[in-house]
């Protein structure tokens, strides 16, 4: 096994204390029953609930664990750059650190990625968020930026997202632009693909 992993789990954290012993035990299942060579970086984006001390613990347990600290919420996509400078797999895979992304659909996201795809990206088709304060907005914002761009994606909001390393360089991110990377990347020249249902 080479020392290089091929994929890196990249998750922005923020006060998630109590699901992360979950979403360690989802993805060590995932990467144990598809023989991954994988790394899991994880960004504390200013976490104030003790998040931080239990992935300093699990990262002493687990050397294929990475942890980055902001000293204060920097946001979202602050925590996504971080993760992605420090990752060194080829295929760099993000997902939530509240388990509203299950790691059990990654493998799905890789079999495109192995067909030949560049970015792969999930879909929250059964949100369980309120319809008027949350849904309604999010499928506004989706079929707006949808129409505008001309990328056609179900859920620019969903962080499940699998890319080649190679189809994210020369993004500069900033702000709240981690939605918007399948564009700057499908804009860049790579090949989108959709995970088989």
């Amino acid at each position: 096994m080479s020392n290089t992993p091929e994929v890196s789990f990249i998750i922005p954290c923020y006060n998630e204390v109590e699901n992360l012993p979950r979403l360690f035990e989802e993805l060590e299942k995932v990467i144990a029953e598809n023989g991954l060579n994988a790394e899991i970086v994880i960004a504390d984006d200013g976490s104030k609930d003790g998040s931080y001390d239990v992935l300093e613990a699990h990262a002493k347990r687990d050397p294929r664990v990475k942890v980055i600290r902001f000293r204060r919420n920097f946001g979202q996509t602050a925590a996504m750059v971080a993760g992605i400078d420090h990752a060194r797999g080829e295929v760099l895979v993000f997902l939530d650190a509240d388990l509203q992304n299950d790691p059990a659909d990654v493998p799905r996201l890789l079999e495109k990625i192995r067909e030949g795809y560049d970015v792969v990206s999930g879909w929250r088709k059964d949100r369980k968020d309120k319809m008027l304060s949350r849904r309604l907005p999010s499928m506004t914002a989706n079929w707006i930026i949808s129409r505008i761009s001309g990328v056609r994606l179900h859920d620019y909001g969903c962080t499940l997202k699998a890319y080649r390393r190679g189809a994210l360089e020369g993004a500069h991110l900033y702000g709240e632009m981690h939605r918007f990377i399948p564009i700057y990347a499908l804009f860049d020249g790579a090949k989108a693909g959709r995970p088989k249902k």
